[in-house]
């Protein structure tokens, strides 16, 4: 942008802020103003900057998308939706959270780098204190929708941007994003942008009641709407409440209504609806409540699955004792290296022991030395200065051992990792210094190391791949995760994964008893992993919420018992045992005495019904 025009929009601030407080009228909107004033005072900004957004790292990003996971996953629908209605324009469409970061968008691929250049992408900030006045700040400061059209941004670097955005809020009543649509070169007249700022709003108000619907499954919903034909498809009302009628979650338009109707918020369901009365819990059919001009439907609580679900915290004690151990050890500053088959969970142990540790609030760097290619390892490790290498940019590249000062920095498969840069490692480790490729200056990191491998280190060090010293500096302390075949809560990460890809397709499935035996039964050479690709599969090919053998992969009935049918063998005595197990969750004393049964009564009948045990002897 030439710099006639920064000057220009320089003088346009200024001369509007000078005259503000005693103009009959003012040519932008006074919220605009407001914030004007707020930039130049409070934050000492300059207007006539033509720098773009500060744009967070990699790891940074990450940490802030995992925060709102299922809340992005949510959302995702809806933005795909509006971008497909905007796109033809050249309109992208961002999702930021509640610090103004950018932690998702939609843009076509065609125009991606021209807007990037202008500060839309993945990770950008848009605060008020560091840019100035803007959609998105504007939104989190007001909690209501503007638009932001052009030379009303404070800074010159966006004045040829219109910016409309809308608050989206938790189900407890707190912002939890802002949804944004901006374009490059939209028509000078603001009015243009009315449509936009009303398609913006309505999509705001789609997530928030597609994500109120996911968070309250387990509670009374209630959807209303002044028109029959929307309670089912855009419902502007949505009280939930729990199984005491205490109300534990209203969406805005619900807590206006209330308000409005009693002067304050009511605790109870009761007091909420003193006036008219509700559908009963078993009718689930339309109503209309003539007091309040109101049509309603009532949602009854998500029925619990077929399989009984565990405790979340219910895990195989020799996992709980290692978490327990390796928070301690690296809480001591000793490196841990995790050893277990492939799939078994090395990753997720070490994003549990990283945030179970003091470092929790510090970046979390995963690198899989087994997927960089090795050419680019060095450099992805180091990081390099500008020019180092051909092809390298311009600014060069922090590395992402420095991304992780002050953190921990996980290195999986790291019997993987060549021998050149086994050596780096190591002198990074003894030195607690990064150089970058093509720098001779080193830099201080202080990381914790968390390593993992399926390959036994100490054979790798007898063959000679791997470093002695190096080997003996990452093993401050060595723990074997179990392989699923022998862990004793199989059924606890079953009901678990069957769980969340029920919440990810919004169906919820379950298992049938066959199903579910021979799941518990198969040998896992894939472990984890391949129990969660399993259960992915039959959820996508299965007809129905409940799925049987036949939507099991073929492969799982190599090493499962004979079964013919969907019953448990057909028996009632059979089946009547079988559920009891199940029930207990494999546990043979709860499973006895809910029977009132001998515990050697039970293991006989076991044995007489063919019943395979997971894990036979460990829940005794």
């Amino acid at each position: 942008m030439p710099s006639s025009y920064s000057k220009a929009h320089v003088d346009h601030v200024s001369r509007i802020l000078r005259t503000a407080d005693r103009a009959p009228t003012l040519p932008v909107p006074f919220i605009i103003v407001d914030s004007w004033r707020r930039s130049m005072q409070n934050y000492h900004l300059d207007p006539g900057s033509l720098q773009g957004p500060r744009i967070l790292e990699s790891f940074q990003l990450t940490q802030q998308r995992q925060r709102v996971d299922e809340f992005l996953r949510i959302a995702g629908d809806e933005m795909s939706r509006l971008h497909g209605r905007v796109s033809d324009a050249d309109y992208c469409v961002m999702l930021t959270d509640t610090q103004g970061c950018t932690i998702d968008m939609r843009i076509e691929s065609s125009i991606r780098g021209e807007y990037r250049r202008s500060g839309m992408d993945l990770g950008t900030c848009w605060s008020e204190s560091e840019e100035g006045t803007t959609g998105v700040c504007s939104v989190l400061i007001n909690q209501e929708p503007v638009t932001v059209h052009k030379n009303e941004h404070f800074r010159a670097a966006f004045i040829g941007i219109t910016c409309s955005a809308a608050p989206i809020f938790s189900p407890s009543g707190e912002l939890i994003a802002v949804i944004d649509v901006s374009a490059m070169g939209a028509p000078d007249d603001r009015r243009s942008q009315h449509l936009i700022r009303q398609i913006v709003i309505q999509s705001a108000r789609d997530i928030e009641n597609a994500f109120f619907m996911y968070s309250t499954q387990d509670l009374w919903v209630l959807r209303g709407h002044a028109l029959a034909g929307y309670v089912d498809s855009q419902p502007e009302f949505l009280f939930a409440w729990d199984n005491d009628g205490v109300l534990r979650a209203l969406n805005p338009a619900a807590k206006r209504f209330l308000i409005r109707l009693h002067g304050r918020l009511p605790q109870t369901v009761c007091e909420a609806f003193s006036s008219a009365r509700l559908p009963s819990s078993t009718d689930d059919s339309l109503h209309h409540l003539p007091l309040l001009d109101l049509y309603v439907r009532l949602k009854a609580p998500r029925r619990p699955m077929t399989v009984s679900v565990p405790n979340r915290q219910e895990i195989d004690p020799r996992l709980a004792q290692a978490l327990s151990l390796a928070v301690r050890v690296k809480d001591r500053g000793l490196p841990v290296l995790i050893h277990g088959e492939t799939g078994v969970g090395k990753d997720y142990f070490a994003r549990q022991l990283h945030d179970a540790g003091a470092r929790r609030d510090k970046p979390f760097v995963a690198i899989n030395c087994a997927a960089i290619p090795e050419g680019l390892i060095e450099s992805e490790l180091f990081g390099y200065s500008a020019g180092a290498f051909t092809g390298a940019s311009n600014k060069g590249m922090r590395g992402l051992l420095q991304q992780a000062d002050g953190g921990t920095v996980f290195l999986d498969e790291i019997g993987d990792m060549p021998l050149s840069l086994q050596t780096r490692l190591l002198r990074v480790l003894s030195e607690g210094e990064v150089a970058p490729l093509g720098s001779a200056r080193r830099e201080s990191v202080d990381i914790q190391i968390i390593c993992a491998s399926h390959r036994d280190l100490s054979r790798l060090v007898a063959a000679g791949t791997f470093r002695e010293d190096l080997y003996f500096r990452l093993n401050g302390a060595r723990f074997d995760l179990p392989p699923l075949r022998e862990r004793s809560d199989k059924l606890s990460i079953i009901t678990k994964l069957l769980d969340e890809e029920s919440e990810r397709a919004g169906v919820n499935y379950s298992l049938s008893d066959a199903a579910l035996e021979m799941l518990l039964n198969y040998a896992w050479p894939g472990n984890v992993r391949q129990l969660h690709h399993v259960l992915r599969y039959a959820c996508a090919i299965a007809n129905e919420t409940l799925i049987g053998v036949a939507d099991l992969p073929e492969l799982l009935g190599v090493a499962a018992p004979s079964l013919a049918h969907e019953t448990s063998s057909g028996t009632p005595e059979r089946q009547l045992l079988f559920d009891a197990l199940v029930r207990n969750r494999w546990k043979p004393v709860l499973a006895a005495q809910e029977l009132r049964i001998s515990r050697a009564t039970l293991y006989r009948r076991v044995n007489q019904y063919g019943i395979k045990m997971p894990g036979k002897g460990s829940y005794e």
